[in-house]
C-alpha cells in the first residue's frame, strides 16, 4: 500500500472560496450575536412580568429551543416549514434558526444576570430620579451584563463554531464551502485540517474582540487591575 502524500496545494488554490466561507461564517455569527442581545434582553425582562402567561411563554420557548437540538430546528425551519406553505431559502432558513437557538441561550444567561442585581440597585437609580428606562440600562442591565459576560461570550464562541452545522442544508459558510472543495479536489484529510486551522483562527479573534469590548463596556475593572 502506497503511502499517502499530503498536497495542500489543490485546496490552497481555493482560497478565494474560502476567504468567502469565512465572511459567510462571521456575517451568521455577528446576526445571531445582535439579534441575541437584543432579542435576549427583551425576553429576559418579560420572564420576569407580572403575568403568568407571558412568563410562561418565554419559559416555555426558552426550554424547547434549548433541549432540542440545533440541526432538528435547522430541519424543521428549512424542511418542515414548507409543508405549512413557507417556503425559505437555505440562507434565510438558517439564519431563522439560528436567531431562535442563539435567543434561546441569551435569554436565559441575561435573565440569570438580571436576577443577580440587588434590588438595591434600582432603589438607588430611582431615588436620583432617572428614568425607569435609565434605571433598567444604568443600573439593572450594565451590572447584569457584566455578572454573565464571560458565559456570554463563550456562548457566542459556540454559536460561531455551530455555523458548521447550517452545512447541512447547503447554507453557504465556512464548512459547506469546505465540503465543495473536499468533492473537487479529493483531498479530505488537507481540505478539513486547513478549515480546522481556519476555526481556531477565528476563535482567537473573537476571543481578542471579546476582550478588547469588555475593557470598553467595563473600563473599572482595568482601573481595579
Amino acid at each position: 500500500m502506497d503511502a499517502y502524500v499530503f498536497q495542500f496545494g489543490p485546496v490552497l488554490a481555493y482560497w478565494p472560496q474560502l476567504a468567502i466561507g469565512v465572511v459567510h461564517t462571521v456575517l451568521y455569527c455577528f446576526l445571531g450575536i445582535v439579534t441575541g442581545v437584543v432579542f435576549g434582553t427583551a425576553l429576559a425582562r418579560l420572564a420576569g412580568s407580572r403575568f403568568m402567561i407571558v412568563r410562561a411563554l418565554v419559559t416555555g420557548y426558552v426550554d424547547v429551543i434549548r433541549n432540542t437540538p440545533l440541526l432538528v430546528q435547522l430541519f424543521f425551519v428549512y424542511l418542515g416549514l414548507p409543508a405549512l406553505g413557507l417556503s425559505l431559502s437555505p440562507g434565510v432558513a438558517a439564519a431563522v434558526a439560528l436567531v431562535a437557538n442563539t435567543t434561546s441561550y441569551t435569554t436565559e444567561i441575561l435573565r440569570a444576570g438580571i436576577t443577580a442585581v440587588p434590588r438595591s440597585n434600582i432603589e438607588a437609580g430611582i431615588a436620583l430620579g432617572f428614568t425607569p428606562r435609565q434605571v433598567f440600562r444604568y443600573f439593572v442591565f450594565l451590572p447584569a451584563l457584566e455578572r454573565v459576560y464571560p458565559a456570554l461570550t463563550s456562548q457566542f464562541i459556540l454559536l460561531m463554531l455551530a455555523t458548521s452545522i447550517l452545512s447541512a442544508i447547503g447554507a453557504e459558510e465556512l464548512t459547506s464551502t469546505a465540503n465543495s472543495i473536499q468533492s473537487f479536489t479529493f483531498r479530505s484529510f488537507e481540505t478539513y485540517a486547513v478549515v480546522a486551522v481556519m476555526y481556531l483562527v477565528l476563535v482567537v479573534l473573537f476571543r481578542l474582540m471579546f476582550w478588547a469590548l469588555a475593557k470598553v463596556l467595563f473600563p473599572h475593572q482595568s482601573a481595579k487591575a
